[in-house]
C-alpha cells in the first residue's frame, strides 16, 4: 500500500513538473474550449487563429539561419527577409492552439514541421531584439511539447536551449552597455524565462531571478517612468520595455506564485506603477508627442526613412498601449476598463484578454 501511495505521489510530481506554464494547461484549455463554444465574443476572438491555422496547413516553413532585424531600417532586404521568415512564429502558435482546442492531428503534425524546420536551420546570435520575434514559437512549443515525437522533441529542445544560452551570454548584457539596462535586456530576460519554463529546465532559475530583479531596479523609476521612456521620449518604448517584463513575470507567477508585477525595487518602483503612469495617456486625459527629445540617433533615421510613428511630435495613440494593459490585466482585471476606453469599444476583447479570463488566479 505504501509503495502504491509513493508511486502515485511521484506520478503527480512528474505530471505537475511537465504542466504548461508558458501557455495553457489542460484545465485551462478545457475552460477555453467551453467558453469559445458558448460565448460569441470568445468565438470572434478565436476566428483569426483558426483561419491562420487552416491557411498554415497549406504552407511550407520558411526558417532563416539568422534573424537580422535589429538596427536595420525598413526596406533593408535583410530585415524584409527576416520579418517574412518570422511570420512562421504566429503560424506555429495558431496551429498549436487549433490542435489543442480541436484535437485534430493535422494541426499537430504541421506545427511540429514548422518547429523542426526552425530547429534544423536557425541559430541565435544572442541578439534579444531579433530573438524576441520567436516568442510565439516558444509559446507554441509549450502547448505541444508533450505531444511531439521524441526525436523532434530532442532537436527542438536543443535549438531552444541554444537560444536561451546565447541570451544568457549575450554581449548586449555586458556591464556598462546601454543595452544591459534598456528594453533589450527586458526582452533578453523574457526569452530566457519562457524557454526555461517551456523546457522545465531549473538550471536557469537563479539566472532568471537575479537578472529580472537587477533589471527592475535599474529600468523602473519611482515616478512610474522607465529608463526607455526617458531615453527615447516615447511611450512606444515604455510599452516595449514593460511587455517583456510582464511576460516573464507572468510565467514566474504561474510557476511559483511570486508576484513581480507588484514587487518593489530599492527606489520603491513597481511594474504596476509604470503601467499606471500610462493610464491618463490611454484614456485621453493627457497626450504625449513621441520622440521629440529622443537621445537615440536611430529614431531620427527611422523618421527620415518615413517609418510610421517615428516622426518627432507624432502623438502617442492609446490603441498602441492596449497590448501592455492586456498583459497587466492578467494581474489585475481592472485594467480591462482602461483598455475598452482606449479602444473606444465597450465590448472590446482581444486574445490576451481571452486568455486572462481562463488563467487569471
Amino acid at each position: 500500500m505504501k509503495k502504491l501511495v509513493l508511486g502515485l505521489v511521484l506520478l503527480c510530481i512528474c505530471f505537475c513538473s511537465e504542466a504548461q506554464i508558458v501557455s495553457l494547461n489542460n484545465k485551462e484549455l478545457a475552460q477555453l474550449r467551453k467558453r469559445i463554444k458558448q460565448d460569441t465574443a470568445y468565438q470572434k476572438a478565436f476566428v483569426p487563429y483558426q483561419k491562420a491555422a487552416d491557411a498554415a496547413l497549406r504552407e511550407t516553413p520558411n526558417p532563416i539561419a539568422e534573424i537580422l532585424s535589429q538596427g536595420l531600417l525598413a526596406g533593408d532586404p535583410r530585415k524584409t527577409a527576416s520579418l517574412k521568415a518570422v511570420e512562421d512564429a504566429s503560424k506555429t502558435y495558431a496551429l498549436a492552439l487549433a490542435y489543442k482546442l480541436s484535437g485534430k492531428k493535422e494541426y499537430l503534425v504541421k506545427a511540429g514541421s514548422f518547429l523542426a524546420a526552425w530547429a534544423k536551420t536557425n541559430k541565435s546570435s544572442g541578439d534579444p531584439i531579433n530573438d524576441t520575434k520567436l516568442e510565439d514559437m516558444v509559446t507554441a512549443y509549450d502547448l505541444v511539447r508533450n505531444d511531439i515525437g521524441p526525436e523532434s522533441k530532442t532537436a527542438i529542445d536543443v535549438w531552444m536551449r541554444q537560444m536561451a544560452d546565447a541570451e544568457v551570454n549575450s554581449a548586449s548584457a555586458k556591464p556598462g552597455r546601454g543595452t544591459a539596462i534598456n528594453n533589450w535586456n527586458s526582452h533578453r530576460i523574457k526569452m530566457i524565462t519562457l524557454i526555461a519554463y517551456t523546457l522545465h529546465d531549473d538550471s536557469y532559475n537563479s539566472t532568471i531571478i537575479t537578472e529580472l530583479e537587477k533589471q527592475l531596479n535599474v529600468n523602473l523609476n519611482a515616478d512610474g517612468t522607465t529608463h526607455d521612456l526617458m531615453e527615447r521620449d516615447a511611450f512606444h518604448y515604455q510599452t516595449y520595455d514593460l511587455e517583456p517584463l510582464m511576460s516573464a513575470a507572468m510565467a514566474i507567477y504561474r510557476a511559483n506564485g511570486k508576484n513581480y508585477f507588484t514587487w518593489k525595487t530599492a527606489n520603491g518602483s513597481t511594474i504596476k506603477n509604470c503601467v499606471d503612469y500610462m493610464t491618463p495617456y490611454m484614456t485621453g486625459e493627457k497626450t504625449h508627442p513621441e520622440f521629440v527629445k529622443s537621445k537615440v540617433a536611430f529614431d531620427l533615421k527611422r523618421a527620415q526613412n518615413n517609418e510610421k510613428g517615428y516622426a518627432p511630435g507624432t502623438l502617442f495613440e492609446p490603441k498602441n498601449g492596449i497590448d501592455t494593459f492586456a498583459l497587466a490585466g492578467y494581474f489585475d482585471k481592472g485594467y480591462e476598463e482602461i483598455i475598452r476606453k482606449a479602444a473606444n469599444d465597450a465590448g472590446y476583447l482581444n486574445w490576451r484578454m481571452v486568455l486572462n479570463g481562463v488563467v487569471r488566479k
